[in-house]
């Protein structure tokens, strides 16, 4: 079943969420978001400027004490509310998703669930969360303590928009920080809704969750500037999170980095390849290639490399794409980032690889005016070339043959980004030893993006600092006191 394109009179209105309250914009203006399976508007979404920032984060700082002081123990029964609410109402949360991103109607339900775990995860972790006592000897005691923040800013992409404003709020707001969240201006709907139903079915204070939309420019940059802000938690590329850099640096406020990859997937020839095959696949063309982790690199030992991208390519060609409610691959979220992912199919065949599925230039008639963009390998690349070295973004992935070892590991490290890495092998040695060498922040032995919220997450090099997810999360969310005491 395929979408229709909506009418102008279908469009929806997004304000911000501002203390427990929708709030329009300050100058009245809205941006067009859009349904990437038919290239057309869908929604309005509020166009943030600093004024409005100014009154999430006053907002925010008003409520932060009362937060804070709470016991732990109440914190983490509302944040198991949220997630209970998440789930009661999944349905309508994906259909909010996929207005905006184009995702398939069985992915998006998949991606609402995972942000409900993360709400019960730190829930449950809200209790837990302690600082130790330090032995200095019988005429001391000596202690540390781990507090908030305070106002938290949280800024998100595009590509996952619950699912990665779940992975920053819910810990900050576990650890007793308040939050002002800035999702992209083209997903921003499910956050929005997010922040509603935790303040006004769940119990959330008004001013502890906060949304503020618009522009990264006109928005994010406030956010990052606002005197009222500890801490920001950035999710992007590599240029935009420079640029917040440079802002925090100047006010020496601590960031959280998750920016871009180019992660390698390496197959060695005792894999198994029945395994190994749709594991590749999966790791390049979920979520359409939008997936910052994606293994996008695909390193096959020589011995076993013929036989890989025969058997890649055959299943591959067999992916579907479309905006039916089925299909495997869906659009890319924006126009911007559809032309650029198309851009790589001139300057892959500039750098002489050669597209053994996909690549193809004209396949935009296929879907009439929908950002889709087919799932394309290509062979017969080494690691210096652009479509090696470079965050595409999309269903695209290179393949890159090594001898041995020594040179898989050579091969996967040469890259300015370090967020994460694949290893198929039945030897368990090698998995270790491979592992150990390997200059990334998340490395998976025979399952693509094997974990789950619990399991922590963050970049090597380019790729970012700091880390989300599991417990480790909370120490990013927290500051460390210590007191001492002569008895």
């Amino acid at each position: 079943m395929t979408r229709e394109q909506p009418k102008s009179s279908q469009l929806q209105r997004w304000d911000h969420y501002i203390n427990g309250a929708s709030h329009a914009p300050a100058s009245g203006n809205y941006i067009d978001a859009f349904d990437p399976c038919a290239g057309a508007a869908v929604d309005q979404v509020a166009a943030g400027s600093a004024a409005d920032v100014d009154l999430a984060v006053r907002a925010a700082a008003a409520a932060a004490a009362a937060w804070r002081d709470r016991r732990p123990i109440e914190r983490g029964r509302i944040m198991l509310a949220i997630a209970a609410k998440i789930r009661e109402k999944a349905a309508h949360i994906a259909a909010i998703e996929s207005r905006q991103t184009g995702k398939p109607a069985w992915q998006s339900p998949l991606e609402v669930e995972v942000a409900a775990q993360y709400f019960e995860f730190y829930g449950g972790l809200a209790n837990l969360f302690h600082g130790e006592v330090i032995g200095l000897g019988a005429g001391y005691h000596s202690y540390t303590t781990r507090e908030p923040f305070g106002v938290v800013g949280v800024i998100t992409p595009w590509n996952a928009p619950i699912n990665q404003a779940a992975r920053g709020i819910a810990p900050a707001l576990a650890a007793g920080n308040t939050v002002v969240a800035k999702p992209s201006e083209f997903t921003s709907a499910s956050t929005v809704e997010l922040a509603r139903l935790a303040c006004e079915e769940c119990g959330l204070p008004p001013g502890v969750f906060n949304v503020v939309l618009g522009e990264g420019e006109a928005c994010g940059a406030a956010l990052v500037s606002h005197p009222l802000v500890r801490k920001v938690a950035f999710t992007g590329s590599v240029r935009a999170g420079r640029a917040i850099s440079h802002i925090a640096a100047e006010r020496l406020i601590p960031l959280t980095l998750e920016l871009g990859g180019k992660s390698p997937n390496i197959i060695f020839d005792d894999a198994d390849l029945k395994q190994a095959i749709p594991g590749a696949v999966r790791a390049f063309s979920g979520n359409a290639g939008q997936v910052c982790l994606a293994g996008s690199r695909l390193l096959v030992q020589t011995s076993v490399h013929g036989q890989v991208v025969e058997a890649l390519a055959a299943a591959v060609a067999a992916v579907k794409v479309g905006p039916q409610s089925d299909a495997m691959v869906g659009p890319i979220t924006t126009r911007a980032q559809y032309d650029r992912v198309r851009s790589y199919f001139e300057i892959a065949r500039q750098d002489g690889a050669r597209a053994i599925v996909g690549g193809n230039l004209d396949a935009r008639d296929e879907w009439n005016a929908g950002w889709f963009v087919p799932p394309t390998v290509y062979a017969g690349v080494t690691n210096d070339m652009r479509i090696a070295r470079e965050e595409i973004f999309g269903p695209v992935l290179v393949v890159i043959p090594f001898a041995d070892e020594a040179e898989a590991i050579r091969i996967a490290n040469d890259t300015e980004y370090g967020l994460a890495a694949g290893i198929w092998t039945q030897n368990l040695s090698r998995a270790h030893r491979v592992a150990a060498a390997l200059e990334a922040g998340q490395i998976y032995v025979n399952e693509y993006q094997a974990g789950g919220v619990e399991t922590p997450l963050g970049g090597y090099k380019n790729s970012g600092y700091g880390r989300e997810k599991g417990i480790e999360a909370l120490h990013h969310y927290t500051q460390l006191k210590c007191v001492t005491i002569k008895l």
